[in-house]
């Protein structure tokens, strides 16, 4: 029995061979630029323009395009469209002026799906839940109620120089249990008297493997080519890492969100954001997995960032000793040497305020921005925009624009010499005298930075009042170590490789009087069993969530 005719054979193997060409061209056509979006940087088939990012520091090749394709320029990831925004009109026209449309985030299969279980809320998609959470956040975290953290930001801060004074190589221990502490009070009412804190150590021991995993080739290669996100996990050593990573990070978050909990429901919990996490929670129905993701992601952002703009100021203090010496001669001058600096000091102290604006221009922390996407499809200034296309907010290529900053990698506070706004006055005013973009744009500008500035402003200026801060010696030659400004380490986050200095008390009497606000103030706040506040300083912003529809 025949069951094809010769004349069907040939009409089934033209039928495969026009398929296949059909297919063939349609993949060739993978990582091709339209010509109709951003310019870019010539691409072939498949890959686009993937085999020319470094695995290494590529904000230095972003900035490379940026100089040669202009402040708004497009790059083709496999499947994906990233149109790269490089100037402080374009972030303002597109991030902040539509930010209806840029609110979102691109997946992330590895960092956000796999390693954080869906729910890490600075890479979560925009969305019903988003929105809710942003409005609880913002009822804590708002200029009005910053003001209210100060009595934690100065006892955690002097409990961090005497710190220093007792450990001085451990300085880097001692800043991070400041920012840690400081959170941990805000977020779950409790705080963190050692640096030894098993809670303090977790937090940035995966907080920097989540960075650099999230931001690895192997997770970028999985967003750009979705197909591979089908490999079995026993085939995938990426997506085990991140399940057992986010196994590790769940079991911290959770914890500590559980532990908060229990204190509202029994009545012997402070005051802190989990309470009204706790409120929505009861309204809105999510999971302890969830209020655990969300309150430790606001823990990670308070307490990482904070600490490495403080590191990346020292190290520009050493290798900038003029500067160093300039600011403790304005502290000096307005403060004196019988009493530490307050933060009603900040607003008299310019060179101060200058130099925390220059280090997070010199040294940002969150060196390209996080990820925006495009809800929908857009125009600007010709070119079109696809719906979906990953915006990236190319920060280091922006602050290091030496039209904008001349001699950018010099770290010169005195460019902002007459710049008196706060951070946030600045990252909501005019583009062109805005004065960094670390705490990001648009709808999803950090919430938290009212009380990043309150916090920098107590770290630098104290630390300048305590300490002379002076190159470590190198014990091969014996001469002063050398250091390196450009040389930052981690993934979505950096700051300077880990270096040694030396940290020197300015005199007897200094000591004394750090030893003894420590002294008091612990005696006054202080539960000397535990280490724990006795009782929550008056008018803290908690409990004040509503479970209303909020329109953006």
């Amino acid at each position: 029995m025949v069951l094809f005719s010769s004349s069907n054979v040939l009409l089934l193997l033209g039928f495969f061979a026009v398929s296949s060409l059909f297919l063939l061209t349609k993949a060739w056509k993978i990582g091709s630029r339209p010509v109709d979006i951003p310019p870019g940087p010539p691409t072939i088939p498949i890959f686009g323009n993937l085999h020319q990012m470094p695995i290494d520091k590529p904000h230095l090749q972003l900035q490379k395009w940026a100089q040669e394709y202009g402040p708004v320029y497009s790059i083709i990831l496999g499947t994906t469209t990233m149109i790269v925004l490089s100037s402080d009109e374009a972030v303002k026209d597109l991030l902040d002026k539509r930010s209806g449309n840029y609110s979102d985030r691109p997946d992330m299969y590895i960092g956000q799906t796999i390693a954080s279980g869906g729910l890490r809320l600075v890479v979560m998609r925009y969305g019903k839940f988003w929105r809710m959470i942003h409005k609880t956040i913002h009822n804590i975290l708002n200029i009005r109620a910053a003001v209210n953290y100060v009595p934690y930001q100065d006892l955690e801060n002097k409990i961090m120089l005497q710190g220093i004074i007792d450990e001085p190589d451990a300085f880097l221990d001692h800043i991070r249990r400041y920012t840690f502490s400081l959170s941990t009070q805000i977020i779950f009412g409790y705080r963190a008297p050692s640096t030894q804190d098993p809670n303090l150590q977790q937090l940035f021991w995966s907080f920097e493997r989540w960075g650099k995993l999230a931001g690895s080739a192997s997770a970028q290669i999985a967003d750009l080519f979705p197909i591979l996100q089908s490999i079995p996990a026993a085939l995938s050593p990426p997506v085990r890492t991140a399940r057992w990573l986010h196994e590790k990070e769940k079991f911290l978050y959770v914890r500590l969100w559980m532990r908060a909990k229990k204190g509202v429901s029994d009545g012997t919990g402070h005051p802190c954001f989990c309470n009204d996490l706790f409120r929505a929670q009861e309204t809105e129905g999510f999971d302890d997995a969830q209020a655990g993701y969300i309150s430790g992601s606001l823990l990670e952002a308070g307490s990482d960032t904070t600490a490495a703009i403080l590191y990346g100021f020292i190290l520009a203090m050493i290798i900038h000793p003029d500067v160093q010496n300039k600011v403790k001669a304005e502290v000096d001058k307005v403060v004196g040497p019988e009493r530490l600096p307050t933060i009603e000091d900040y607003e008299n102290l310019p060179y101060v305020r200058c130099c925390i604006k220059e280090a997070m221009r010199w040294m940002p922390t969150v060196i390209l921005g996080v990820p925006h996407a495009a809800v929908n499809e857009d125009t600007y200034k010709g070119w079109r925009i696809p719906a979906g296309a990953t915006v990236i907010n190319n920060v280091w290529s922006i602050h290091m624009d030496p039209k904008r900053s001349p001699d950018p990698r010099t770290y010169k506070p005195e460019r902002f010499a007459s710049d008196t706004r706060s951070l946030y006055e600045s990252a909501t005013g005019e583009a062109s005298q805005r004065d960094n973009y670390v705490f990001g744009a648009g709808r999803r500008l950090c919430q938290g930075i009212h009380i990043a500035e309150r916090s920098l402003a107590l770290g630098v200026s104290r630390l300048m009042w305590s300490f002379d801060i002076s190159p470590a010696t190198d014990p091969q030659t014996g001469e002063p170590a050398k250091y390196d400004g450009d040389d930052l380490v981690g993934g979505i986050t950096v700051e300077p490789r880990h270096y040694k200095c030396n940290f020197k008390i300015r005199s007897i009497q200094k000591d004394k009087i750090i030893r003894r606000a420590v002294e008091k103030d612990a005696a006054d706040f202080l539960d000397s069993r535990t280490g724990q506040w006795r009782k929550t300083p008056d008018g803290m912003a908690f409990s004040t969530w509503v479970p209303e529809e909020v329109k953006f």
